[in-house]
């Protein structure tokens, strides 16, 4: 077998894992009764599966334009995501939708008692 056939059948198998990830973070978001579960069902599988999509991409296309474009993509990928989690679980926080009996540790209510946040403002 030749190295184009090795790239393309790693390539292949790239596509498929990223897929399989994918679905199963879509599957956690309507699987998962929380918010902060949920979140994190749509971040963490998420981002790594197109990762891996984009990997198997740039191992099938093998070429300078479509490596660039897919590095940049995976940087912006890796930039927005944890920053638009973040913010969509304070906001989750803030508006009550957050099961606090499930959590673990609490530091954000002692940090917003601290600055004497309001929820009912």
């Amino acid at each position: 077998m030749s190295w184009t056939g090795v790239l393309d059948v790693a390539g292949a198998v790239c596509l498929l894992a990223g897929a399989f990830l994918c679905l199963a973070g879509a599957i956690g978001i309507l699987r998962f009764r929380d918010t902060l579960s949920r979140l994190h069902a749509a971040t963490k599988p998420q981002t790594l599966g197109l990762i891996m999509l984009l990997l198997g991409l740039a191992l099938t296309l093998r070429t300078w334009a479509a490596v660039t474009s897919l590095v940049l993509l995976t940087f912006t990928q890796f930039f927005t995501s944890p920053v638009s989690a973040h913010l969509v679980g304070r906001a989750a926080y803030r508006t009550g939708n957050v099961d606090k009996e499930g959590l673990v540790t609490d530091e954000l209510s002692d940090a917003l008692d601290r600055q004497g946040w309001d929820p009912t403002k």
